[in-house]
């Protein structure tokens, strides 16, 4: 079986990559568990050569890679430049901070000496999506290099050129040969890698299907799990709100990668106040969203990863409409691309309210003030993150607790940043990446109690 790279704004192929025989897979496996051995003894500073070594590379081959983004998942290239560079800070923030993270920590005790060490567990299995083929990666290799352990990633099929691009990097970075390896394997293989003990642990980006399979196979062979899954991210505007701040922040936090991440604003809450300014002033920044070749320069609205998701698409929207949903803009698709798409007077019951769109369709939703602002915000099975807009500080940070997502930004987009834990709750899946929150999940916590 060969994976086929397909290019989704005209259909033509890029590459095919010869699946792994399961012989590959068994010696790559051993290879990681050697390399392992190995790796874990180089010191941070050594590691973090590697790290810096590769931040070097993604901006050095800058152009390169984001061409390969584009081509493989329709993102506009400008945005895929700020994706490459992007896995550069995440490299360097950790070859900078891992060893402090990390180092030993003393408690007091009854013990003549206590501390805690944090050591590598391993191979890491890592299930990776199409959406951002190198930050997605990137965000899990450096914390997870950094401390040690070697990485294996299944990526998504449709973006296998990235992945070998990765794999390149540190190589050419300087990591041993088994530290990072790209495995070319179905979703069939996945199960028979978590039974491998050489596998310690797996993280999984994608849908709530595949994290909840992933989960279970893990359990099941009581490894450690860590999901970062679907979202369906609210964006509330309450009336005191700089409108044009928030039209300005929302096209952006609704549109960015032609909304195909998972946080994403997804759902508009405005109060009704300020709905109509707002409303009108959102259509006519989405109806200047230019759309085009995802690699030209001036493209902002490019093509979905695949026209099956833009089928999928299509159905949610179609679907509400049929349910009452108006439509102010959009609504065309062909092929892979879906046009920018604005839609009102939805209910809770439709499509476009309780399932995950990704796609760049945006449904605003009419409330009477910031109390039926916050229940319908609080009215979803995901939980990654909000966005509020509002003058008032003091008053908006009453609300934090009684949000159980896991992030809380007020006044701009809900985004990652690798100085910030990132992840989670309910249905949007559990663990943390980034910041030393994500790097202590796949580390050995170590208590060390000494008596003379």
């Amino acid at each position: 079986m060969a994976f086929k790279s397909i290019n989704p704004y005209n259909n033509k192929e890029l590459a095919s990559f010869p699946e792994h025989s399961t012989s590959e897979q068994e010696a790559m496996l051993k290879k990681a568990d050697k390399t392992f051995a190995e790796w874990r003894t180089w010191s941070f500073a050594d590691r973090a050569k590697v790290l810096n070594k590769a931040a070097a590379l993604l901006l050095e081959n800058l152009e390169k890679y984001a061409e390969t983004i584009s081509l493989e998942m329709g993102k506009p290239i400008s945005e895929s430049r700020a994706e490459v560079k992007k896995c550069a800070w995440v490299c360097e923030y950790y070859a900078e901070n891992a060893e402090t993270f990390l180092s030993p920590k003393s408690i007091s005790t009854d013990a003549h000496e206590s501390y805690v060490t944090y050591e590598p567990m391993g191979a890491i299995l890592a299930i990776m999506p199409w959406n951002f083929p190198f930050w997605q990666v990137f965000r899990f290799a450096a914390p997870t290099l950094m401390a040690g352990n070697v990485g294996l990633l299944k990526h998504a099929s449709n973006v296998l050129g990235s992945a070998k691009h990765i794999a390149d990097i540190f190589l050419e970075a300087g990591a041993p040969e088994g530290a990072f390896q790209h495995l070319l394997v179905s979703h069939g293989s996945i199960e028979t890698l978590l039974e491998n003990d050489i596998v310690k642990a797996v993280t999984l980006t994608g849908s709530e299907k595949a994290g909840a399979s992933v989960a279970s196979l893990a359990g099941k062979n009581i490894k450690k799990s860590l999901l970062e899954l679907g979202g369906s991210n609210a964006f509330v505007v309450l009336e005191d709100a700089d409108i044009d701040k928030a039209i300005e922040i929302g096209v952006k936090a609704r549109f960015m990668n032609t909304g195909q991440s998972c946080i994403a604003a997804k759902r508009f809450i405005v109060v009704e106040k300020v709905y109509d300014k707002f409303v009108e002033g959102f259509v006519k920044k989405v109806k200047a969203l230019k759309s085009g070749d995802p690699m030209s320069d001036s493209s902002e609205i490019g093509v979905l990863a695949r026209e099956d998701l833009a089928d999928i698409l299509a159905e949610q929207v179609d679907k509400s409409v049929e349910m009452g949903a108006k439509v102010l803009i959009g609504q065309k698709q062909k092929g892979a691309y879906y046009e920018p798409t604005v839609l009102t007077d939805i209910s809770a019951d439709m499509p476009v309210f309780k399932e995950e769109t990704f796609g760049p369709v945006t449904p605003i939703i009419k409330v009477k003030d910031v109390k039926e602002a916050f229940e319908v915000a609080a009215n979803t099975e995901f939980g990654l993150g909000i966005s509020v807009f509002t003058q008032d500080l003091n008053q908006v940070k009453k609300y934090i607790n009684l949000v159980p997502d896991g992030a809380f930004f007020v006044n701009d987009l809900v985004k990652s940043d690798p100085r910030l834990p990132f992840g989670g709750t309910k249905k949007s899946g559990y663990g943390r990446e980034l910041s030393r929150d994500g790097m202590m999940e796949f580390v050995n916590v170590k208590t060390v109690y000494i008596q003379k």
